[in-house]
């Protein structure tokens, strides 16, 4: 049994597109799509941006199960490149449309503090709003990077429900 943690889980919405100002990219950034990545590349993605913070849901899954949620027409991941390298990915769920789910965003941790969130981020929802849906939303817990929360409340979000319950680390 690995260690357990008590976390809090903010769940938030955002119901209409913000306004904020969107700088250009950061030099030397790409954001690209992974139309039906390989899932060893997605693992990869996955555990380089959530090792830290205990993401483990998706690395319980067996890959057939895992293929058909990223090979899915209506799941799109996007990856953030800098200088050629991954960053990080966006991966946003059409297949609850008019609702969309961001779910999962983040960076690698040799990416962090240079204000690449805050464009990934921007880029993710761009994506989504033209798709004109009704809803966006997605969810952030406590052993997330701290910036978490307060980003996503700066681009509009805001909590409609929080769940206090426990993860499990894969030993």
């Amino acid at each position: 049994m690995g260690t357990v943690h008590k976390i809090t889980i903010t769940y938030l919405e955002l119901l209409e597109q913000t306004a904020l100002k969107t700088p250009p990219p950061p030099a030397g950034t790409s954001l690209l799509r992974a139309h039906a990545p390989p899932v060893h590349f997605y693992r990869y993605l996955y555990d380089a941006v959530g090792r830290d913070y205990v993401w483990v849901n998706r690395k319980r899954m067996n890959d057939e199960d895992l293929a058909a949620i990223i090979h899915d027409r209506e799941v799109e991941i996007y990856v953030l490149y800098v200088n050629g390298s991954p960053a990080g990915f966006a991966e946003l769920d059409f297949r609850d449309m008019p609702d969309v789910e961001l779910a999962f965003l983040g960076l690698m941790p040799e990416f962090q503090g240079r204000g690449l969130g805050y464009h990934l981020l921007s880029q993710a929802l761009a994506i989504a709003w033209a798709r004109a849906p009704r809803r966006l939303h997605v969810q952030t817990c406590t052993l997330d990077h701290p910036r978490a929360l307060p980003l996503y409340q700066k681009f509009g979000f805001t909590p409609f429900a929080r769940e206090d319950t426990t993860l499990e680390e894969l030993d």
